[in-house]
């Protein structure tokens, strides 16, 4: 494993950490505890030092995982964990002091850790960046001990630009992958100057960008994959990236020819990889297999020029309009 530095943190964080929303389960199938144990032995085991979690996911299963899993290891994983989500509807209105205590307390509680290693807000409505009080909120939490490091979780350019300006902020977790470009034009560039760390989630384009699928694969009626596609639940970037599901496929078959591999999966990676703004990726894992193969990509050698051109001419062709000023 390679080690990147976490924004002004300080800390050395492995280039390929580890998503939980699916920890122990894939999307809407039951939790099991067994799997989410060897998922995690696995993570360590491969060098992962981080966990990215939130207090929604398995409604507070992944987070109390992790915190069992945290007293069986001596070099304990640094753990990301998200607030918000369980607001009964987002609005600004809602991120007040005593929610934003309740929720945290929670999960300190479920983590089984006195102090949270860092705390993002999960995917706040735009509102909540012009709103100062908020992050004066987890300023007051960090001085009284309760978190360590704080920043936030988003959907667009515009929200991770603004959080750039509030000094408590250390680290963005925000999509990027080969059909979402947008961030590396001026986001890395801005978040490198402010020494804040970024978090690449959703790097696999819920799984387009693996190549396994084709137009005949079918997804769980509990999977997102299968009721969110026009955003009909949440934010429709977080399913397939917001690409059409049919036009991604034709991207993908581009991409396979330029690598010349079915597996895309590690490639996909590696492409993110190659941006030294992003401190690590955060593909999600459901079983120990899928972790395994995820850090392949930090084994691979740097990709050339000519197949970084390749992938954004295929963005271009393909992607970009309209997805690309959507967020």
């Amino acid at each position: 494993m390679k080690y990147r530095t976490f924004g002004k943190t300080g800390l050395k964080i492995a280039e390929v950490s580890l998503g939980t929303w699916q920890l122990g389960s894939k999307w809407g199938d039951p939790f099991d505890e067994k799997v989410a144990e060897e998922t995690l032995k696995t993570a360590v085991s491969l060098g992962i030092n981080a966990f990215d979690t939130a207090d929604v996911y398995s409604g507070g299963q992944s987070e109390r995982s992790i915190g069992k899993f945290l007293k069986t290891v001596s070099n304990q994983p640094f753990v990301i964990t998200k607030v918000g989500r369980r607001l009964p509807k987002q609005t600004k209105e809602g991120y007040t002091r005593d929610h934003l205590s309740m929720f945290i307390d929670d999960s300190r509680k479920n983590l089984q850790m006195d102090a949270l290693d860092m705390v993002l807000l999960h995917c706040p409505p735009t509102d909540v960046y012009y709103t100062p009080e908020v992050f004066q909120y987890l300023d007051e939490f960090k001085q009284e001990g309760r978190i360590k490091h704080y920043g936030v979780s988003v959907e667009r350019i515009e929200e991770g630009l603004k959080a750039l300006e509030y000094p408590g902020v250390e680290a963005v977790e925000i999509i990027f992958n080969m059909f979402r470009l947008r961030p590396m034009e001026l986001f890395f560039q801005e978040a490198k100057k402010k020494q804040v760390g970024i978090i690449v989630r959703v790097p696999l384009a819920s799984g387009l960008l693996t190549g396994r699928y084709h137009e005949k694969t079918t997804f769980s009626a509990h999977d997102h994959r299968t009721f969110n596609r026009k955003g009909e639940s949440f934010d429709k970037g977080e399913t397939f990236s917001g690409v059409d599901y049919h036009l991604g496929l034709k991207a993908v078959n581009e991409l396979k020819k330029v690598f010349h591999t079915e597996d895309l999966a590690p490639i996909a990676l590696r492409w993110i990889l190659m941006f030294d703004a992003v401190s690590t990726v955060i593909p999600g894992a459901s079983k120990p297999e899928q972790i395994i193969h995820n850090v392949k990509a930090t084994e691979l050698p740097p990709l050339s020029t000519s197949e970084m051109e390749s992938v954004e001419e295929i963005y271009q062709k393909y992607i970009k309009n309209p997805v690309h000023q959507l967020w």
